[in-house]
């Protein structure tokens, strides 16, 4: 009994041990890389140099590792605070961006438009800066309205460098794109680290194939940040990234010519065509997300705007329209058939939660043995998003990332006291 307890100490020491020198051999590669983000902002993918890329991903594998052996990673002390500001729903986000900010220390502050002061008047520029005070970091997600996400969070971006400047802010917040109308960068670095923990490695994403398609929903409106973040963001890793939807579900035409211009820059290949069983023909990876067409989702925005007497019954004609043309292409589901086009080994992938045949709606994007098959890889994948947020985080809060995640390590305080 008394050499079995000894084994047991000796395999946990063990264990450590590679853990650490897993870690150290993450901050080895982070040094050489020129991160540059301090005081700036986490919003699209492709404003982002490869190294900040590649950067905030390493931060994001090395704050996991420091997770799961056990030790505190707060780089904040109480007074400060994340605040995020969530203007459409959210589940995985939400919590991912709650859990990241706490791990690092941060108490996070909800901030809701409904409760705020916007009816009276009050600016974005005001409400930027009044909630920015003690804050570090503020998180939006604003991806319902196309024309209008992005350029919120750049306005918002805009509004406290005002307030750092004038010297009202003791500190510059950075601000964390949380999903907009054009990107959803912590879902794409998300499935990126996902991806690279399936194969090996960044440096292994080269030539893999991914198939970014769209699929039927018995809903409409889904934002298209999602498919333009996946294209965006992979062909930047030389991956073979096919694009499918049937004719007038398009993507933002920028979004299409930044990932023709990495797929060229990497060696990798972009594709478009109009067929789901061409984009899964030998796939290694498989994406099929419902979406909103670009130019629905342009005359959508444009109603909204314009508002009137007729508003809701012109709203309720649009609605009925785009879910009538949807049923056309009820046929674009990933199927347990359709999924032996692709590799051997394919995996189905999701940003979820998804629309499942049989399960939660009587057709859908996926049906039930695909789903089921790969229910567990859409949790793990899904469970990149908390280190992919607070290494955005740390990132842009920090000179030296490296550095702070060095002092982590030599503090050695313990996460929790088992």
């Amino acid at each position: 009994m008394a050499n079995e307890g000894h084994d047991v100490i000796k395999a946990s020491t063990s264990e450590r041990t590679a853990g650490m020198e897993k870690i150290r051999s993450i901050l080895a590669e982070l040094k050489e890389l020129n991160i540059d983000l301090y005081n700036k902002d986490w919003l699209r993918t492709w404003d982002m140099t490869q190294d900040q890329i590649e950067g905030t991903a390493k931060i994001a594998l090395a704050l996991e590792a420091l997770y799961k052996e056990n030790i505190d990673c707060r780089v904040f002390q109480n007074g400060s605070l994340g605040v995020s500001q969530f203007r459409d729903n959210s589940t995985r986000t939400r919590f991912s961006f709650a859990s990241a900010a706490a791990l690092l220390g941060l108490q996070v502050q909800d901030f809701d438009d409904t409760k705020s002061q916007a009816a009276h008047g009050e600016t974005v520029r005001e409400g930027a800066n009044m909630i920015s005070f003690l804050t570090e970091c503020i998180g939006i997600r604003d991806d319902k309205f196309v024309g209008e996400g992005h350029e919120f969070q750049v306005e918002t971006a805009e509004a406290v460098q005002e307030g750092f400047d004038a010297g009202v802010l003791h500190q510059r917040p950075s601000i964390v794109n949380l999903q907009c109308d054009q990107d959803h960068p912590t879902q794409a670095m998300c499935d990126l680290l996902h991806f690279a923990k399936t194969y090996g490695g960044l440096d292994k994403l080269k030539g893999k194939k991914i198939a970014m398609t769209w699929a039927y929903s018995p809903a409409y409106g889904k934002p298209l940040s999602v498919p333009q973040s996946i294209i965006a963001l992979m062909t930047r890793f030389g991956m073979d990234v096919r694009l499918a939807h049937p004719e007038g579900y398009d993507l933002l035409p920028e979004t299409i010519e930044v990932a023709k211009k990495h797929a060229e820059e990497s060696g990798g290949k972009f594709t478009v065509s109009h067929s789901m069983d061409e984009a899964f023909k030998d796939a290694d990876i498989v994406y099929p997300k419902s979406w909103l067409g670009y130019n629905f989702a342009v005359e959508r925005t444009e109603l909204l705007r314009k508002g009137g007497k007729d508003f809701q019954e012109k709203l309720g004609e649009l609605e009925k329209r785009l879910l009538e043309g949807n049923k056309k292409h009820i046929d674009w589901e990933c199927t347990e058939e359709r999924m032996k086009l692709c590799a051997p080994d394919a995996q189905w992938c999701h940003c979820l939660p998804c629309d499942t045949t049989g399960l939660n709606c009587e057709h859908g994007e996926v049906d039930i043995p695909t789903f089921e098959k790969f229910r567990v890889n859409s949790w793990n994948e899904a469970g990149n998003k908390p280190w992919a947020i607070a290494a955005m985080i740390l990132a842009t809060r920090f000179k030296d990332p490296a550095a702070t995640l060095e002092k982590i390590i030599e503090r050695d305080a313990k996460r929790r006291l088992d």
